[in-house]
C-alpha cells in the first residue's frame, strides 16, 4: 500500500459553519427556478376569465350592472359630445345627433365590460397582495373605461362621416386598442408590484446599514 502525503489523492469533507448540517448547503444554485407560479398564474386566469364572462350573461348581472352602466356610458359620452355639438342626444345605449337621426347603440362588447373581466381575471390570477390587486383593479378599470369612452365617441363621428370606415374601426381597430390598452394597464401594474416587493424585502443578512 503506497501511502499519501497529506492532501494529496484524498477528498476532505468541507468544512461548514456550527450548526449547519451538509443537508442544508444548496447543491447547485445554477439550476433554474421553478416554472409553478407562472403554471398556476395561467391556470387561474384560464379558469377565473371564463367563470367572469358566463356570470355576465346572467340576468341578475345583466339588470344590475351591465344595463345600468351601458345607460350611463352613453350618457357620459353625451355629455362630452355637447361641448362641442348641443344637438347629441342619448336615451338607454342610444346616441344619436337630434338634427340628422344618424347615431350608435353601445351593444355588447362595446360598453368596456369584457376588457375589464380580462383585467380582473389577470390581476386576481397574479400573485400580488389584496391592497395591490383592489387598487390595481379600482386604477386599471377606469383607464379601460376612460378609452372605451374615447371609442364611443369617435365611433359616433365616424357614423356621421363615412360608414365604411366606421364598420372598420368598429370591428376591427378599436377592438385591438382596447386589448392593448388592457395589455398595458397589466403590465405597468405587474412592474408597481415587483417594485414594492422589492422594497419591502429584508435586506440581505451581513449587510451593513446604508450610511455605515
Amino acid at each position: 500500500m503506497l501511502a499519501h502525503p497529506p492532501g494529496v489523492g484524498q477528498t476532505r469533507r468541507p468544512q461548514l459553519p456550527p450548526g449547519l448540517d451538509a443537508w442544508q448547503v444548496p447543491s447547485d444554485t445554477s439550476r433554474p427556478t421553478c416554472a409553478c407560479p407562472m403554471i398556476r398564474f395561467f391556470l387561474v386566469f384560464l379558469l377565473l376569465l371564463p367563470t367572469l364572462l358566463v356570470l355576465e350573461l346572467t340576468g341578475p348581472v345583466q339588470e344590475w350592472l351591465v344595463l345600468p352602466w351601458t345607460s350611463l356610458l352613453t350618457r357620459i359620452s353625451a355629455f362630452l359630445l355637447r361641448v362641442f355639438d348641443p344637438g347629441v342626444l342619448s336615451y338607454g345605449k342610444v346616441l344619436m345627433d337630434a338634427k340628422t337621426g344618424i347615431g350608435v347603440s353601445v351593444e355588447a362588447g362595446c360598453n368596456g365590460i369584457e376588457a375589464c373581466l380580462i383585467l380582473i381575471a389577470a390581476m386576481a390570477a397574479y400573485p400580488a397582495g389584496w391592497k395591490m390587486k383592489l387598487a390595481g383593479l379600482l386604477a386599471g378599470s377606469l383607464a379601460v373605461q376612460a378609452v372605451n369612452v374615447l371609442r364611443v365617441v369617435s365611433l359616433f363621428y365616424l357614423a356621421r362621416w363615412n360608414k365604411e370606415f366606421f364598420e372598420f374601426a368598429h370591428l376591427y381597430l378599436w377592438q385591438a386598442l382596447i386589448m392593448i390598452d388592457v395589455l398595458v394597464v397589466w403590465l405597468v401594474w405587474i412592474r408597481l408590484v415587483a417594485r414594492q416587493a422589492s422594497g419591502d424585502a429584508p435586506p440581505p443578512s451581513g449587510s451593513l446599514p446604508a450610511g455605515a
